[in-house]
C-alpha cells in the first residue's frame, strides 16, 4: 500500500502496530543490555589481567600507558582504551574481585555508572549498596552522583521510630527503610530560617526533586488535606503513598525543634488516615515527622506512647560551600546545642 493509497486500513490494524512496536522497543532494550553486558565483561576480563600482572610482574604506569597506546592503535574505531579508564578497569577488578566472572550486579551497570561508584564510594558496604540500588531502581548517573554527594545510604533507615512495637517484623523493616534521617533538602534553594508554609510550598513546587529525595516508590497524594470529624476540621500537612508497599504515608513538617505534642498530633493524623482512606488491602499507615532538630531521647518517650507506626527525622536544607562545611562542628554537638536553646 503506498502513502497515497487512501484504502480503509483493516481493523486491527493500530493494534497490530502497537504490538510490533513494543516489540522492537523491547528488541532494542534486550540489544543494548546485551552489548553493555558484554562491554562490561570485556573491561572486567582485562583489568583483571592488569591487575594479576601488577601484582606477579610489578607493571607500573609506564606500561599501562603503552597498553593503552597499543590496544587504540590495533582498535581506532573503539572507545575506552585510554590509561585513565584502564586504570578504571583494573580499580573495577580489584573493588568487586576475586571472582574470574563478573559479577551479576556489575555486569548491569552502565560503565559511566560503575565510574561514578568507583570514584565515590567510600566503603565496599557503599558499593554494593549503590550499585544495588542503581540497578533496582534505574537511576541515572546524574541522580546515582546525587544519591552519594547527599550520603543517601547513611541516611536512609536511621530515623528514630517505634514500628517494631507496631509493625510486623518484615512489614517494620520495610517501613524503616523509607524513613531517613535526616532528610536533605538542598535542592529547594532556601536559607536562613522560613515559615512551615513557606518550606511546604517549596517542596511543592519541586515535586520531582521531593519523591526523589522521599526515595522510590512513593507517590504523592495532597497537600493540606482535608479531615472532617463529626464537624472539626483537620488538614494534614502533606499525603503520598508507597505503591510498593501498598500504604498511605502522613508527613508533617515542623520547622522548629521537635517537642511531643508533635507526636499526639501526628498520631491522630495516621489514625484518621487509616480509618478513612485505608483499603482492606493496604498495610498500615505510617506517619513520618519532619523536623528542624530533635533530642533523640525526647523522641523516643513520645514514640513510645504513641499507638501509631512512625518516626521522627530532622532536615536540612542550606547550602553550604565546601570551605564552610569543613569548619562545621559534627552534627552530634550542633544536636546537643540546639536541644539546650531555650524554648
Amino acid at each position: 500500500m503506498t502513502s497515497g493509497d487512501l484504502s480503509p486500513l483493516p481493523d486491527d490494524y493500530a493494534q497490530v502496530l502497537a504490538s510490533l512496536k513494543d516489540r522492537v522497543r523491547e528488541a532494542r532494550i534486550t540489544a543494548q543490555r546485551r552489548v553493555n553486558t558484554e562491554l562490561i565483561s570485556l573491561y572486567w576480563g582485562i583489568g583483571q589481567q592488569i591487575l594479576a600482572h601488577q601484582d606477579n610482574q610489578g607493571w607500573g604506569a609506564g606500561v599501562i600507558r603503552r597498553l593503552a597506546e597499543d590496544l587504540r592503535t590495533e582498535f581506532p574505531l573503539m572507545k575506552g582504551f585510554s590509561q585513565r579508564n584502564l586504570q578504571y578497569m583494573r580499580t573495577m577488578a580489584s573493588a568487586w574481585g576475586p571472582e574470574s566472572n563478573v559479577p551479576q550486579l556489575v555486569a548491569q551497570l552502565p560503565w559511566g555508572h560503575i565510574r561514578t561508584i568507583l570514584d565515590k564510594a567510600e566503603t565496599p558496604q557503599a558499593r554494593d549498596w549503590y550499585a544495588a540500588a542503581t540497578v533496582e531502581f534505574g537511576w541515572s548517573r546524574n541522580v546515582l552522583l546525587n544519591m552519594m554527594m547527599n550520603r543517601s545510604m547513611e541516611r536512609t533507615g536511621t530515623a528514630p521510630s517505634n514500628f517494631t512495637q507496631h509493625l510486623a517484623a518484615a512489614d517494620s523493616e520495610l517501613a524503616q527503610q523509607v524513613a531517613k534521617d535526616p532528610y536533605a533538602f538542598e535542592f529547594l534553594g532556601l536559607s536562613g530560617e522560613v515559615a512551615e508554609r513557606d518550606l511546604e510550598q517549596a517542596l511543592m513546587d519541586r515535586i520531582v526533586e521531593t519523591l526523589r529525595e522521599l526515595g522510590p516508590g512513593f507517590a504523592f497524594v495532597g497537600r493540606q488535606v482535608h479531615m472532617e470529624v463529626d464537624g472539626d476540621d483537620f488538614y494534614i500537612d502533606l499525603l503520598f503513598f508507597h505503591v510498593e508497599q501498598l500504604r498511605y504515608f502522613v508527613i508533617e513538617l515542623k520547622t522548629g525543634k521537635f517537642q511531643p505534642e508533635f507526636a499526639g498530633k501526628l498520631n491522630f493524623y495516621v489514625a484518621l488516615v487509616d480509618d478513612k482512606l485505608r483499603r482492606q488491602a493496604h498495610a498500615p499507615t505510617v506517619g513520618i515527622l519532619i523536623c528542624g532538630s530533635k533530642n533523640d531521647h525526647t523522641v523516643r518517650y513520645a514514640l513510645g506512647r504513641s499507638t501509631s507506626p512512625m518516626a521522627v527525622a530532622a532536615y536540612t536544607y542550606d547550602q553550604l560551600t565546601t570551605e564552610d562545611r569543613a569548619i562545621l562542628p559534627p552534627e552530634e554537638q550542633l544536636t546537643a546545642a540546639l536541644d539546650t536553646l531555650p524554648e
